[in-house]
């Protein structure tokens, strides 16, 4: 494989800052084809990115390399458990690495499966370098963004713990659109207790609006959304 350097020059920018992050993103190779993952790993290397190989899922799944930032490139077709066999299992198992596939066998009902349960791309062996690497690129840009967004969820949670049991009451009062005075009659406090209160989850939620307060809120798992009606 070769790369279109003109293309390399546009990729420069995101390379650059991958590397000046804690941790570089990983392009993990699966395939149990030696050249074929010799061939990738050189081609993720010109344009800039950390490649890794396995040549089977069960060796990628002794590490630990799904925990760092990134994306996978995986054959369909593998010994004992197959590309879409690893997809389901690291859907099952709350992994959501992105994953293109990369397969010299695919099909319209395997492409199908494979999107609908969120791969980035379904690529048919030979493929374009750079068809590969702007999917590549796109698989490193959701993990990015869902890590950062992974990030905020965790943090407004943790506030979220911070407030008293009748502040999470005037919280989710607030996030329904209800006024002071409307929240004031049902739970049965004054109209000056709900400001007091709503004043204190403003602080301790760290925003300076309602407006931000109500975004904080609805980054917040569903699970806790609903318990707070309850």
């Amino acid at each position: 494989m070769r790369v279109d350097q003109s293309f390399v020059g546009r990729l420069a920018p995101l390379s650059q800052q991958s590397k000046s992050e804690a941790e570089q993103p990983l392009v993990i190779i699966v395939d149990d084809d030696a050249s074929m993952r010799e061939a990738l790993s050189e081609l993720i290397l010109s344009a800039g990115f950390k490649p890794v190989c396995f040549a089977s899922t069960g060796e990628m799944l002794d590490t630990n390399v799904l925990d760092s930032p990134g994306c996978l490139i995986l054959d369909v077709r593998m010994p004992r458990v197959s590309g879409l066999d690893l997809q389901h299992h690291l859907a099952q198992n709350g992994s959501p690495t992105p994953i293109i596939f990369l397969t010299g066998h695919g099909d319209i009902p395997m492409t199908v499966q494979a999107m609908k349960a969120g791969a980035v791309d379904f690529l048919t062996k030979p493929v374009r370098d750079q068809t590969l690497l702007d999917a590549v690129i796109r698989g490193i840009a959701m993990d990015a963004a869902r890590r950062e967004e992974s990030v905020i969820v965790k943090r407004n949670v943790e506030r979220l713990h911070s407030l008293t049991p009748r502040e999470r009451e005037v919280l989710y009062e607030v996030a329904r659109g209800r006024l002071n005075k409307q929240i004031a009659f049902d739970l049965g406090i004054s109209e000056v207790t709900v400001k007091l209160h709503r004043g204190n989850v403003m602080r301790k939620m760290e925003v300076a609006s309602v407006g931000e307060l109500i975004r904080a809120w609805e980054t917040l798992p569903a699970s806790i959304r609903e318990f707070g009606a309850n």
